[in-house]
């Protein structure tokens, strides 16, 4: 499997840090598109370098390298998660403008039908935003606010991330073993 992680400049880096981690972990092909917002949000959030982001995949692409395979519908990826989207890049998604590559690849995700994940982090949501969500969800993206549950009884914020990671790996097919689904203990 091969995804394409796509990492914004809204608050919420640790959901993408948590995110490549664990794709690392089940060996899982991944390639990073960072834009600069998001570069600098994670040095404030997580006191993480870019190369140190970068360093969790096989392959990433500058945010404008649009001689990336990846801007091209002909090369085959598997899905495309972007974790956390801002709204700025939800309403470039949804209108469909392809300025840099992050927003080309996730045009590709709906033009060739390929699953697309867009991970909010964005509260309160205005009636921009809402339309915004509600046309890329129309068109087929999937929408996963970073908004976690309670019933599996967290005890640290790593339980509340691995909530909305573990709703990641199941809209990709994955297993997942990151929190207890409902009605079942797995301690």
């Amino acid at each position: 499997m091969h995804i394409v992680v796509g990492i914004t400049g809204a608050s919420g880096a640790i959901y993408a840090w948590r995110f490549l981690e664990v794709l690392k972990e089940r060996g899982i092909d991944v390639s990073i598109i960072i834009t600069n917002p998001a570069q600098e949000i994670f040095e404030l959030e997580l006191s993480k370098k870019p190369e140190d982001v970068l360093s969790m995949a096989k392959q990433h692409y500058d945010i404008d390298d649009f001689s990336s395979p990846l801007a091209s519908g002909s090369y085959q990826f598997d899905a495309m998660v972007i974790v956390p989207c801002s709204m700025a890049s939800v309403g470039a998604i949804a209108s469909g403008n392809s300025r840099n590559l992050l927003l080309r690849a996730a045009d590709i995700c709906l033009k060739e039908g390929r699953p697309l994940i867009i991970v909010t982090r964005e509260t309160p949501l205005n009636s921009i935003h809402l339309e915004n969500l509600l046309k890329l969800s129309r068109m087929g993206a999937a929408i996963i606010p970073a908004s976690p549950g309670f019933y599996h009884k967290p005890k640290t914020i790593l339980d509340l991330v691995d909530f909305i990671i573990g709703r990641i790996l199941l809209r990709l097919g994955l297993k997942q073993d990151l929190f207890n689904p409902w009605g079942k203990d797995l301690s």
